[in-house]
This record gives C-alpha cells, structure tokens and sequence, in this order.
C-alpha cells in the first residue's frame, strides 16, 4: 500500500471541510496558549496531547454507520447519570464545588459527558417516537434534559448547566415543538427567576450583578470581567503585537490559558484578529448546518442541529462572558483554551457530524 493510498483509506470518513475548519481553530490555540503561558512549550506541549487523543476518538466515532450511534444514545445517557449521582454522593470538591469524580485511574468531570450525552439520548427518543408524537412525547423528552441539568446545577456548576439546557431545547426546537409551547415556557421561566435567584449560591449572585456594574467589587468579583474588557479594547484595530500583550504578560489578565484566552488573542491580534477568528468560527457552523441540512434521517437531523447549535452557543457565551456583555460563568473559548476534557468532548461530536455526511448515501431517505 502506498502512502498516497494509506492517507486516503484513513480519511475517506472525514469531512474535508470541516476538518479543515477545526484544524485552523486548533492551530490557533496552540499559537495563543504559547502566548498565554509566558512563552513557554509547557500548555502547548500538554493541548498537543490532548489534540492528538481528541482527534483519535473523533476519527472512531466519524467511521462508526449511524445505527451504531444510535445504540450509543442510552447506555452514554445511563453512564452518565450514574457518574452524576456518584459525584453528587462521592464527587471531591475543589473552590467550594462538587464537580470532579476520582475513579483511582483518573479523576474525571462528568458534566463533560453529558454535553452529548443529553442531546443524543433525546434525539434517540424522538427518533424511536417520530410517527406519533405527541404533547407526552416532548414532557417525557424534557424530563430527560432536567434529570442531569438539575443534578449538574447543584454541583454547583451553573454554566455547564445552563449550556446542556440549551442543548437539549436546541433538540426539541428542531423537533417541532410549538412556537406557543415554548412562548409558554419563556415566560413560566421569567415568572420562575425570582425563585432561582433565592436557589442562587452567593457568589452566582455576584456575577450577575457585576455584569452591570463590575466597578462596584472592581478588585473581587468584578476583576476578571474588568480586566478581560481591558485586554479586549486595548488591542485595538491591529492588536499589539505576538507575545506584546501587557495585561498577559504582566499577570493582571486571570484565567489566561482557559476561560479568558479570548482576551489573550485579541490584545494581541486587534480587531482584525478577531475577525478572522470569527471567520473561522463562521466556517465551522456553516460546515454543520450545510450537514444537518443533508442529513438522511430524523435522528440525525436532531443531532446534527444540536451539536451544531450548541458549539455556537459556546463560542458566543465565551466571547459574551470575555467582552463583558455576559456573567462570568466558566465556559472555555471551544477548541481554543487549554483543557482535555473540553477538546475530547467537542471532538466526539464533531466526529458523529462527519458520520452523519459520510454515511448519508448508506441510508434509505
């Protein structure tokens, strides 16, 4: 077998496109994160790795055919409320949350899992209900959903629990449900927020308010919201140069390498850099959506759509958070900052896209 023929037999179920697009994004975090680290080869060396284990499973997961995905959808859902109740009874707590579950071998978070763990499970059960649905249909769907956002939300982890809440309405938005059911719920959970923000823990509180007034706790709660705008504006249009950023490289800029790499990357790079990582991000959507609108069945359409809608929400609750038009809530910049479980999780899903395009001629429309 020639080298030519080998390269083909391993990427003949991966999209092009959409590799290229995520590559590119990849790319950028290993340049920025050697910014972000002070120059030094330590977090880079560490996302490379992570990069590599990520893009194995991706590969796995985009030559596995579509009922194999399907057969996936409850036992990963099973797995995954079991790792949440175990984390809810033995999970180790660390800056006051109970988030992270030591198996001995590795210690591990859960939530992770359940960002596709929710979206699969509820677009397996629409799947198995398509020709019948029915208002039971969506309520047993939307239990599925609040079983494990109400079990993250008490960890406390209020941002990966708004997000896969957002993953799973994505799941029953595309499913059809009616534009009065969710107008219904819209202002059931605005009549609702006096409650939750009494269920709020202190400093959930605390970031919600500095996102109006950040000045008021400008050296507590206010301080990564303060210094993120800083690093934002101050790059202006052409940024201040690779490796000149001064709110980095002088340590005011906190989180650096994970929640706030955004600000990293745009001190250094300006508006301009920010354009053309929007492009990027831009690229990336747009390659999901053209494959959700390809998509041979129901199930996939589902899940396709989700996985799409969701990567988007991240970037945009990212930028939002860095940017100061949204609270600090703990989300990573997708396949940009620095983390395992966060690239491995995003990689599994972009892998059950590109299963999606490659296999669709395989099933019956």
């Amino acid at each position: 077998m020639t080298r030519r023929q080998f390269w083909v037999l391993i990427t003949k179920q991966i999209d092009r496109p959409f590799l290229l697009g995520i590559s590119l994004l990849m790319l950028t975090s290993l340049i920025t994160l050697y910014s972000a680290d002070n120059a030094n080869w330590g977090k880079p060396s560490s996302q490379m790795l992570n990069i590599l284990v990520a893009m194995s499973a991706m590969w796995v997961v985009a030559n596995l055919p579509l009922h194999y995905l399907m057969r996936t959808a409850v036992p990963i859902y099973m797995l995954g409320m079991v790792l949440l109740i175990g984390v809810a009874l033995f999970g180790e707590i660390s800056h006051g949350a109970r988030r992270w579950l030591n198996l001995g071998v590795a210690t591990i978070q859960p939530s992770e899992l359940m960002k596709i763990g929710v979206p699969l499970m509820m677009a397996w059960y629409f799947e198995k209900h398509e020709a019948t649905l029915t208002l039971k249909n969506y309520v047993i769907a939307a239990l599925l959903l609040i079983l494990p956002v109400l079990l993250i939300a008490r960890q406390p982890d209020l941002g990966t629990a708004l997000l896969i809440s957002a993953s799973g309405f994505y799941v029953l938005f595309l499913a059809g449900l009616s534009w009065r059911i969710m107008a219904v719920m819209g202002v059931a959970a605005l009549a609702s927020a006096p409650v939750l923000w009494s269920m709020m823990h202190d400093y959930q509180r605390h970031r919600i308010m500095m996102l109006f007034d950040p000045s008021q706790d400008a050296l507590g709660k206010g301080y990564h919201t303060i210094q993120g705008m800083i690093a934002v504006g101050s790059g202006g249009i052409i940024g201040k140069g690779y490796l000149n950023g001064t709110q980095t490289h002088l340590d005011f800029l906190p989180e650096r390498t994970t929640d706030f790499i955004f600000a990293v990357y745009s001190e250094e790079f300006g508006l301009i850099g920010n354009l053309i990582l929007l492009t990027m991000y831009c690229f990336v959507i747009w390659r999901g959506f053209v494959i959700t609108g390809n998509a041979s069945t129901y199930f996939t359409r589902l899940m396709a759509g989700s996985i799409t809608l969701t990567f988007a929400t991240y970037t945009f609750v990212n930028m939002g958070m860095v940017s100061g038009i949204l609270p600090v809530v703990g989300v990573p910049l997708p396949l940009i900052s620095y983390g395992g479980t966060s690239m491995l999780t995003l990689l599994l899903g972009f892998g059950m896209l590109m299963s999606i395009e490659t296999h669709k001629k395989l099933v019956k429309t």
